[in-house]
């Protein structure tokens, strides 16, 4: 673990390596390196030696209406299956006259930041960057809350009113982005799926009215504290890279959809890129097709001095013990600059 490695990278100051972080769910494996490197206590970020560590809150609580869309299967015995259950919101008008506080609670900041100083006094104690930030940030909160066919019901049917809505939720949410600056952390990290498999969800026309501002928002405040900002979205954001940038984001995190080397191109010397191997190629592919994966992204981004090795979306259960050691071996081969 290197936090010179990582906190180079954020500083586009190119380490000697390059860094790297990833995104496990994978107990099957972690047991295997645990025994092979005979530390059968130790976390990934030591394991795998991890320069950085993703992190953001909800916000999670209990309080107020969520939608459950159920859980695809991933783990071996199916125990992460979950069914969908029926939203809790039923009727538009009950969508776009939702009042937040009343919903979710009244969030004091004072409260709101001792709670992420004292999360900070344990997370920031490790050898790797780590980040603070929000998941549930604009379009992800209404996924959440609304689910896929009530949002794009509303967001159908009214845009105007459904952008209140997410401006609505802005407002709620820059309590936290607020607290969250008065916090040790350098980076604030936005994770907003704001997109899906095939680029935009909405038109861009009110991405660019309703999303983009409200960004904005939220980074301009981290940036006055001095807090680095990361975004990260599922999907493809390839056609708002340049929105997100004016709007004040120093930093991306994305899947293979997104278009690496465009991104490496056009802001490959001015921010931080995090990604993008293909967790597919992993799942489906033979370790020499892992290997290729693994090495069209650290060509692309070696000569970006704030690049950061990944596989995205992130390395699940069903992928194969000799394919996520290959890509590992294959990093460690190539991060030298």
């Amino acid at each position: 673990m290197s936090y010179e490695r990582g906190i180079a990278a954020f500083n586009l100051q190119a380490p000697d390596e390059i860094p790297h972080t990833q995104y496990i769910t994978h107990p099957a494996w972690m047991e295997y390196v645990q025994k092979k490197q005979g530390k059968p206590n130790a976390g990934w970020a030591e394991l795998l030696d991890f320069d950085y560590v993703w992190s953001v809150d909800g916000p999670n609580w209990s309080r107020g209406r969520w939608t459950d869309m159920g859980h695809a299967i991933f783990q071996a015995d199916g125990s992460d299956y979950r069914l969908p259950k029926e939203s809790p919101f039923q009727d538009l008008e009950d969508i776009y006259n939702l009042d937040m506080v009343e919903e979710y609670g009244p969030i004091d900041l004072d409260e709101q930041t001792e709670k992420y100083k004292a999360w900070c006094k344990d997370a920031l104690k490790g050898d790797y960057v780590t980040s603070g930030g929000t998941y549930k940030s604009v379009v992800s909160f209404s996924i959440a809350a609304f689910g896929w066919e009530n949002l794009l019901l509303a967001a159908g049917t009214d845009p105007e009113r459904f952008g209140e809505v997410l401006n609505r939720w802005t407002d709620y949410l820059m309590t936290f982005v607020q607290a969250w600056a008065r916090t040790e952390i350098e980076v604030y990290h936005t994770h907003d799926d704001m997109v899906w498999t095939e680029g935009g969800i909405f038109k861009p026309e009110f991405y660019r009215e309703y999303v983009f501002p409200n960004y904005k928002r939220m980074w301009d405040c981290a940036k006055d504290a001095g807090k680095k900002i990361l975004f990260t979205s599922d999907g493809d954001y390839t056609e708002y890279i340049d929105d997100l940038a004016a709007a004040g984001a120093e930093g991306f995190i994305f899947e293979p959809l997104t278009n690496l080397e465009q991104v490496c191109k056009r802001y490959g010397q001015t921010h931080v890129i995090i990604g993008n191997a293909d967790c597919r190629i992993l799942t489906f592919g033979t370790k020499e097709e892992v290997y290729a994966e693994v090495k069209r992204c650290m060509d692309l981004g070696r000569d970006c001095p704030g690049y950061l090795f990944a596989v995205g979306n992130h390395i699940p259960p069903n992928v194969p013990i000799e394919n996520a050691e290959a890509c590992m071996e294959a990093y460690y081969e190539m991060r030298k600059r």
